[in-house]
């Protein structure tokens, strides 16, 4: 399958850069666009245990919801790509938020049915509207400044992501989970009736609805503002340009793409399953509604990680950071699997300290020294995402073995990211030797 391809901007002077003031106003709307689908993201982690007992599913069956979700990213990045070439950046991120609302108002639909089925094809059109503003602007932060801090860069614009998914768990743990029958019960209460499972699954309308009116309002924005052609402005190098370029020669891309999707299979198994987790007995007994409230110090200690990386990375090697905290993440992810009780509760918590700066770096690290071939690397490692689409594996491990024994599975990615830090994304030799020239 041919990589999705996107018009990557050129790095832009010093004097253009984003300290220079030139894309200053272009950036902080982006950020926006990071914030909301970040907040829409970690939805997710307070609708899953919501679903989960509307519909009496399996922790397998769960997390085939989230499977959906990340395989949006593989579908949806090369037509995404192609629809940024052909209509532009700034038409392309309007119809990604017009999809996003459409999503969202599907969401709607599926809880008045109720039906599984509906909530599946649901949240994938949302997603698939995220992946289009995802293909686009990662890459664009990641080259609109100085080639060095490029980590430190989209770390500072990620940051905002972040900030969307600390105060998602407070939004739905309010509107979806505090609102519905099964959120508040205690743990091991009995089943709910038919009649209050139509109730809790029409919680999720006035949440849904609230969040459709501020994409469409965020779509206008956007259609209305002079915004420069940033994704259009540069064109494509020439073919015999580029025929002298191998992907194959760069080792920092060819690890880097199974450390996105190696890593996200992490992320997204952590943030899926961290209220069930939580709620346990034998860790924190609470309620659902309860352990959203912890969830967000979760997403709170990534958007915490995201400004103290980018503040590090000014200073310290990208890589020296990555592995600190990949050695971090297993550590926690270990105490959190083999202890009980609040340890392993906030040895869980955590670990959004720790992935914080990971996908980010990863993915600066991942383009470094591409070159012409910057487009179909960003393209490769976008589709990488879709690696989250595996956290169904730690559900069926989780079925199988133990809702705390399947985060082993957590444990084993960050070593993954470890080997990446200190060997996989080097600058392969004869690349360097080129670059010197």
């Amino acid at each position: 399958m041919a990589a999705p391809v996107i018009a990557a901007p050129a790095p832009v002077a010093s004097g253009d850069s984003l300290e220079g003031g030139r894309y200053r106003s272009a950036l902080t709307l982006l950020a926006s666009l990071f914030f909301m689908w970040g907040f829409i993201t970690v939805i997710n982690n307070t609708l899953l245990p919501h679903l989960r007992s509307v519909f009496d599913l399996s922790y397998t069956q769960t997390t085939l919801i989230e499977s959906v979700w990340f395989i949006a990213y593989f579908v949806a990045s090369i037509p995404s790509a192609k629809l940024i070439e052909r209509i532009g950046y700034q038409r392309s991120l309007v119809v990604g938020l017009v999809i996003m609302a459409a999503g969202a108002l599907g969401m709607i639909v599926a809880a008045r049915i109720p039906s599984y089925g509906v909530t599946l094809f649901a949240l994938f059109v949302i997603a698939s509207g995220i992946t289009l503003l995802q293909v686009a602007a990662n890459p664009y932060v990641a080259v609109v400044g100085k080639p060095e801090t490029a980590s430190s860069r989209l770390n500072l614009v990620q940051a905002f992501n972040s900030l969307g998914a600390t105060l998602a768990p407070l939004f739905g743990g309010y509107l979806i989970l505090g609102r519905s029958t099964s959120g508040t019960a205690a743990a091991g209460a009995a089943a709910l009736t038919p009649a209050q499972r139509l109730a809790d699954a029409q919680s999720v309308q006035l949440p849904y609805l609230i969040v459709a009116v501020v994409l469409v309002v965020l779509a206008v924005v956007i259609a209305r503002s002079p915004l420069p052609a940033m994704g259009a402005a540069t064109k494509r190098n020439a073919k015999a340009e580029r025929a002298n370029h191998s992907l194959w020669s760069h080792r920092n891309l060819i690890f880097g793409i199974p450390a996105i999707f190696i890593y996200l299979i992490a992320e997204i198994g952590v943030g899926n399953l961290f209220i069930n987790f939580i709620s346990q007995p034998e860790i924190g007994n609470t309620t659902h509604e309860q352990a959203s409230h912890y969830l967000f110090l979760l997403w709170g200690g990534m958007m915490v990680g995201r400004f103290v990386g980018s503040y590090l990375m000014q200073r310290i090697p990208a890589e020296h950071v990555l592995a600190a905290a990949s050695i971090g993440a297993c550590v926690v992810m270990l105490v959190a699997t083999f202890t009980t009780g609040h340890v392993a509760m906030w040895a869980l918590i955590s670990v959004g300290l720790f992935h914080s700066i990971m996908f980010p770096t990863i993915f600066t690290l991942g383009i470094r020294g591409l070159g012409p071939l910057t487009e179909e690397g960003s393209g490769l490692l976008i589709m990488a995402i879709a690696g989250g689409a595996l956290v169904i594996v730690q559900g069926k491990l989780a079925d199988m073995y133990g809702l705390q024994t399947s985060f082993l599975l957590t444990a084993v990615c960050e070593l993954y990211v470890l080997f990446y830090a200190v060997w996989g994304c080097r600058v392969s030799a004869e690349v360097a030797a080129q670059e010197a020239v």
